[in-house]
């Protein structure tokens, strides 16, 4: 390694200690790096550092300016036992050289080596036992969120290298004492309590006692302009920060939020028979978070909106809060507690948060039909990328973390909780319960993977896990149900179930559900034990012949199940809720299949449904659907007729309904799919009048929707995104809308300038309004002017993957190409592809997923 001596003079050392650090080296005769230095974490890199490396704790100090645009100097003191190697240890730091101001090594200041992304510490100036490393620095920006009141991090998957060098690999966990000094007015929270603050003219210093033990990507600390609102729910007191300022809001939501809290912390520590396992427990309402919810230890950080909903809420929107709060709450034990040994076992902590919020929404909301929110939550959402030519297995290798963001998505979320219920279902709940606990114990403050978890649940159970487990998490795709049903004199003298991989293969998926057979005056439902790949259903035969058979009819199965065509007219008479949303779900993936029913006839079949289904999770099911072949699966010329019809069903079944949510979805529908005069014109009405229709409560976040809806239509009224937005109140707001208005111009000159402003990072910075801003520009009634746009969009995919969160390349995707139907927009997602024999294999899989709507509408609507 060549050392670049005369910069030592410039940090200040004297020519003698010069020397004797260039003796240093010469006595040591340090070799080459052993180890590669490579861009990224790979995980030969966090595997050799967890061998040598214990006992770590970071000090850090931010200097935070109130203007975003000024930088945040930073100094921090790492301390760590160290095992002997003749090797430079590596230090990760995501940002450039010039960062780096001054290092020193057990108090002797070192000369900087930066390489690809690491700062290296040349293990002559370490030595075995305790070390401290001294850097000070220049924060880095790309994960500070940085906003002209407030910042936050969001450092998962190995984002906090971005912001401070540090060792980032989930298994090298560590404590983290923090020192803030921000503007006087700000507001501050961390992972660990306060120790205590000190003003000095217009700045605030906030020190915060050491953290308990986690990883870098679980640091976290926020600091602005925020409202404080602290309770003491069950004994354990509690802060919230906020910025919103709808006092509607706060007056139905607040209190709510933290006995949301309270409850599930409640049922969390009798399932795991562990007391809460940290410090305190906080939460931020940031505006316009990436995500729904990050679980930082005791300091979740959620997005505003998801917390605070007003008096025009739906049922839905009330129990997806709650189910949020029960995920994050539920991480505090799953991947907080005990956290993976390396992300490509991030599933592993999804899973369990989903599993674990599910049971603590049985709880909670005991008025909801927790299988019917399962069952509508997860199984499309699964379906959506499982039946995909991009689909991922739930177990995925991972060889360097700067791939990690890539692992997210639909499978991870959706289908692994499904996996979950038939692991509960084959084990027993009982014995699923007692092995995890055994799990959380054993591996308590540590980290585990999923074949630690394995060998623990094998012991409680005689079931062959690990045959299971082979098929559902380390393979992609779902399989495919095909039935025969013979009778005779009335009977059923036979009925064959076979099953095969969607692909053609001959994989089996082991799993149980339940098959109705539905007759004029009840229903028989039968379990179906789904061993092999075809099976006998010995219990059905003798049964009188079914008027006709609902597949999945519990919603326990995953595949693609068959459809029973008689069963289409007759939806609206099955009584069980539950049946009724597997029944849809099969009549869409078989659509998409073109099995069974055409797009337009499911459009009809729906549309009839509207003002009979009398579930509101159901309904938000069925209007979601039927969006979806409107916009998506019907060409622009018939687009027209449809739409007439289902408007006047839409609003029809509106005014009858009495129920207010479902009266709420029905008015998006309307308001989602109108076209005609009459429907523009009313929704003007509404919109200019702030009148709503009788029963349904809209807000401000309503009408600047319906402001938007009204744009993107080219409603011939001047200012109308203009006037919206001196109605709103919250600046937060008031800055989304002003973002995305050039994006819904009806000037194509500003649409262009707006998509050309998408090549800066800088652009870009706001994740959630991108997103929002592009699914307005590629709005169907926009393709024929934005599928410009596309090739420049795909070209930008790396860099999204790069520069944004992990979310945002799949977003970014779906945003852009989620209304396209033509063959030519599917051609130009496979020329792309094939003009990259190299692409990056996750992205393309990415892609993959988010045009398979493109790809099967293409086939669907412009077949021969």
């Amino acid at each position: 390694m060549v050392w670049n001596f005369p910069k030592i003079i410039r940090y200040g050392i004297t020519p003698l200690v010069c020397l004797s650090l260039a003796i240093a080296c010469s006595r040591h005769s340090l070799p080459a790096n052993l180890l590669m230095v490579e861009t990224g974490v790979s995980q030969t890199l966090a595997k050799a550092r967890k061998q040598i490396i214990s006992q770590l704790a970071y000090s850090l100090k931010f200097d935070i300016p109130a203007q975003k645009n000024q930088p945040i100097p930073a100094t921090e003191t790492i301390t760590f036992t160290w095992q002997k190697i003749n090797d430079s240890l590596q230090l990760d730091f995501k940002e450039e050289r010039a960062h780096i101001q001054n290092v020193s090594v057990n108090e002797t200041t070192i000369p900087v080596v930066f390489k690809q992304e690491h700062l290296l510490i040349p293990a002559a100036f370490l030595k075995p036992g305790t070390n401290t490393v001294s850097i000070q620095f220049i924060a880095g920006n790309l994960s500070l969120n940085r906003n002209d009141e407030y910042l936050y991090t969001l450092l998962v998957p190995d984002r906090a290298r971005t912001v401070f060098p540090c060792f980032d690999q989930p298994d090298l966990k560590a404590t983290f004492q923090v020192s803030l000094t921000i503007p006087a007015g700000w507001q501050a929270m961390t992972n660990a309590p306060m120790k205590d603050s000190s003003v000095t003219g217009g700045r605030k210093t906030v020190n915060f006692l050491a953290s308990d033990r986690i990883p870098t990507y679980l640091f976290s600390f926020v600091a602005g302009k925020f409202t404080p609102v602290t309770r003491t729910p069950n004994g354990r007191p509690m802060t919230l920060l906020h910025r919103e300022t709808d006092s509607t809001k706060l007056r139905l939501s607040t209190d709510l939020l933290f006995s949301l809290h309270a409850d599930a912390l409640r049922f969390l520590e009798d399932f795991t028979q562990i007391p809460y396992p940290f410090q305190k427990f906080d939460f931020v309402a940031v505006p316009d978070f990436q995500y729904g919810g990050m679980e930082h230890t005791g300091a979740i950080d959620y997005r505003s909106s998801a917390l605070f909903l007003d008096n025009g809420a739906t049922r839905d929107q009330r129990l997806s809060r709650a189910h949020v709060i029960a995920h994050e709450t539920a991480h505090m034990w799953f991947g907080d507690l005990v956290t993976m040994r390396w992300f490509d076992d991030v599933w592993l902590k999804e899973v369990f948060a989903n599993f674990m919020a599910d049971k603590i929404m049985e709880v909670s909301s005991p008025d909801a039909n927790y299988n019917l929110q399962f069952v509508v939550d997860h199984f499309p959402a699964a379906y959506g990328v499982d039946r995909t030519e991009g689909a991922n297995p739930i177990g995925q290798p991972l060889v360097n973390l700067q791939e990690a963001g890539s692992l997210y998505g639909g499978i991870i979320y959706h289908k692994a909780p499904i996996m979950m219920r038939q692991l509960e279902q084959l084990m027993g709940k009982t014995a699923l319960r007692d092995g995890l606990r055994e799990y959380l114990k054993k591996y308590a403050s540590d980290n585990a993977s999923w074949t630690d978890l394995i060998s623990i649940l094998d012991t409680h159970t005689p079931a062959d896990l690990q045959t299971w487990n082979r098929v559902w998490v380390n393979e992609t795709g779902r399989p495919k149900f095909t039935y025969q049903l013979d009778k005779q004199a009335g009977k059923i003298s036979r009925f064959v179930i076979s099953q095969t991989a969607e692909d053609g293969s001959s994989r089996l998926w082991p799993q149980s559900f339940e098959l109705a057979l539905v007759y004029p005056d009840h229903v028989d439902e039968v379990m179906v034990n789904m061993n092999q790949p075809q099976i006998m259903l010995t219990e059905a035969v003798g049964k009188p012949a079914p008027s006709f058979v609902v597949f999945n009819a519990s919603g326990q199965g995953y595949g693609i199940f068959p459809v029973d065509t008689a069963m289409i007219s007759a939806l609206a008479t099955l009584k069980n809720p539950v049946t009724r949303a597997s029944a849809y779900i099969n009549l869409y993936e078989n659509m998409l299949s073109g099995q069974a029913v055409t797009p337009a006839q499911l459009a009809t079949t729906y549309q009839n449904l509207l003002s009979h289904e009398p579930e509101e999770l159901n309904l938000r099911l069925l209007t979601s659907q039927l969006s979806d072949i409107i916009w998506t699966l019907t060409k622009p010329e018939a687009r027209t007729v449809l739409v007439a019809s289902v408007e006047q069903e839409t609003w029809r079944a509106m005014e009858q309904e009495t129920a207010a949510g479902k009266k709420k979805l029905l008015f998006r529908l309307y308001q989602n799919i109108a076209l005609s005069t009459e429907a523009r014109d009313r929704l003007y009405a509404i919109w200019n009048d702030q009148k709503a229709p009788a029963g349904v409560t809209l807000t401000e976040d309503d009408y600047t929707s319906l402001a938007l809806a009204l744009a993107i239509r080219d409603y011939p009224v001047e200012g109308i995104l203009t006037k919206q937005l001196t109605r709103i109140k919250n600046p937060d707001r008031r800055k989304r809308l002003e973002f995305m208005m050039p994006a819904l111009s009806s000037n194509g000159a500003e649409r262009d300038a707006f998509f050309a402003s998408m090549a800066s990072e800088t652009n870009r910075e706001h994740e959630a309004w991108v997103t929002a801003a592009l699914g307005y520009l590629h709005h169907p009634l926009r393709m024929e002017t934005s599928a410009k746009y596309l090739p420049k969009s795909l070209d930008l995919l790396e860099e999204i993957q790069r520069t944004g969160d992990i979310f945002f390349p799949e977003s970014w995707l779906r945003s852009i190409l989620s209304s396209y139907q033509t063959p030519e927009t599917a051609q130009l997602v496979r020329k792309f592809l094939a003009d990259r024999p190299d692409y990056n294999a996750r992205l393309r899989a990415k892609l993959l997923q988010a045009a398979d709507g493109t790809f099967r509408a293409s086939k669907l609507v412009y077949r021969p």
